[in-house]
């Protein structure tokens, strides 16, 4: 296994729509170990998603405090009740919004082994796991910012969300490409 490189926000992969894993084989174990390498080689990481490092593949890796959990073709089943607070992304870094979320979800996902399994999380696994999901659908936390605002985590200076480098290029899929 070995550490990859997070694609940067403006990345097309990032926009587009990962694909089931079909079965579980040695080359599909070798990118989960990349992911689990990459996530643990990151600061401020609690989750990461295939097509984060180029594979668009329904995979997610995550650590929120917790200890390791992999979602392989994860299915949202149940979402109740509604937060907002802050969040970030390792394809954006050195940004943070606040965006408004499930408190409670529930999933089905397929652990390494082949085996189904159900998942319930709240309030900051359930962000986690919608975060991550989200990245699996070409969907960024920028998209469901709250009021187009992010906060520079170094200068603690808000930006418009469209002033952000690499925002013009993503175009095609950001909803927020079309405000004015």
């Amino acid at each position: 296994m070995a550490e990859r490189r997070i694609l940067p926000f403006g990345d097309p992969i990032l926009r587009k729509i990962s694909k089931p894993v079909t079965g579980i084989d040695s080359k599909l174990l070798n990118l989960l170990g990349d992911l689990v390498d990459t996530l643990y080689a990151t600061d401020g990481r609690a989750g990461l998603a295939a097509p984060q490092i180029g594979s668009l593949k329904r995979i997610v890796v995550m650590d929120c405090g917790k200890g390791l959990i992999e979602l392989i073709n994860p299915e949202m089943i149940e979402m109740q009740g509604e937060q907002i607070g802050p969040e970030a992304c390792l394809s954006l870094p050195d940004y943070t919004g606040f965006v408004k979320r499930a408190q409670y979800v529930k999933i089905k996902a397929i652990n390494r082994r082949g085996q189904s399994y159900f998942l319930e999380g709240e309030d900051f696994l359930a962000r986690c796991i919608q975060h991550e999901m989200d990245h699996l659908e070409g969907v960024l936390f920028i998209d469901r910012i709250q009021g187009n605002a992010l906060v520079h985590d170094q200068t603690r200076q808000k930006v418009n969300v469209r002033d952000v480098p690499g925002f013009m290029a993503t175009g095609i899929g950001n909803p927020l490409s079309l405000k004015k």
